[in-house]
């Protein structure tokens, strides 16, 4: 049985969502209020295991008494606040988040994002084909995983992941300003020259795609990946004795990429290379 650690108790803070009572622990965010109460606020750059960076914007909400729309993934929630999730205003600022993003990188592979440009009617072509675009050729230079920053829209989770907040390795940062910023290693040089300890913790806190495993990359680009024919194991990992939790993914009777529960008191869905990527003895039919 696994011990979950339960936490100080936490006094409820009353406020309004929509014009409806919300009471969430002291110290929630709006968009944990808004998750509660079953709003469909979307987001990108907000990632559970994470602290908030306020990068992508969509989140934003309109709070009684502010100047400027907030970001619901950062903001406490406060005593009497009046939140509004789906006014003219926020639906005007994320259509246009929306259709900026869209317009500059690929988000084909980013869930969620197609119904919410439908949702928030968004039309990224009307920048024209002149828009400034990316057109980055996907860094295919290690066996375990492929950095495509043509669908990079800087979230900064990977940084995050990779640095102060997960596994200290400071292997990825972000280079550049303005629109030439990008996420790269040490002097831009390849993946297996830089500091990369392939913990592939960044892949997993990615929300576009990309960051893939190099199986789901090749299997994409073949046109064979099918999330709806696969399924989904949790078991241990037997590398070592820490007992971290695996989410096999399987298609077709083999594993095509493996993460790890959020919500896991041990992992957090942090891995290492072992875990992450050490599958392919299981795949051996010989």
């Amino acid at each position: 049985m696994t011990a979950v650690p339960l936490g100080v108790p936490r006094r409820l803070v009353e406020f309004t969502i929509d014009g409806q009572e919300a009471r969430i622990p002291e110290g929630s965010t709006i968009l944990d209020a808004c998750r509660a109460a079953g709003k469909d606020v979307p987001t990108l750059c907000q990632g559970d295991t994470l602290t908030p960076k306020n990068a992508c914007r969509v989140c934003v909400v309109e709070v009684e008494g502010s100047r400027t729309l907030v970001p619901a993934c950062s903001r406490t929630a406060e005593p009497g606040m009046e939140v509004r999730t789906d006014t003219e205003r926020v639906r005007h600022s994320r259509k246009i988040v929306l259709e900026l993003l869209a317009s500059s990188v690929d988000l084909s592979t980013t869930p969620k994002v197609a119904e919410w440009i439908k949702e928030y009617e968004a039309k990224p072509d009307r920048f024209g084909p002149d828009a400034a675009r990316l057109n980055e050729e996907p860094k295919i230079d290690n066996d375990l995983y492929v950095r495509d920053y043509d669908k990079c829209i800087l979230c900064y989770k990977c940084v995050d992941a990779c640095g102060e907040q997960w596994q200290n390795t400071f292997a990825i940062s972000v280079s550049g300003r303005g629109f030439d910023a990008r996420i790269a290693v040490e002097h831009d040089a390849p993946l297996t020259d830089s500091a990369c300890v392939y913990c592939g913790n960044c892949i997993e806190v990615c929300p576009t795609g990309a960051l893939s495993f190099k199986s789901e990359f090749d299997m994409r680009a073949a046109g064979t990946w099918d999330e709806s024919a696969q399924t989904r194991t949790t078991t241990v990992c037997a590398y070592c004795g820490v007992g971290c939790n695996l989410t096999l993914h399987v298609q077709n009777n083999e594993i095509v990429k493996v993460t790890s529960p959020h919500d896991n008191p041990v992992t957090h869905g942090n891995l290492c290379i072992k875990g992450r990527f050490g599958y392919q003895h299981v795949q051996n039919r010989d």
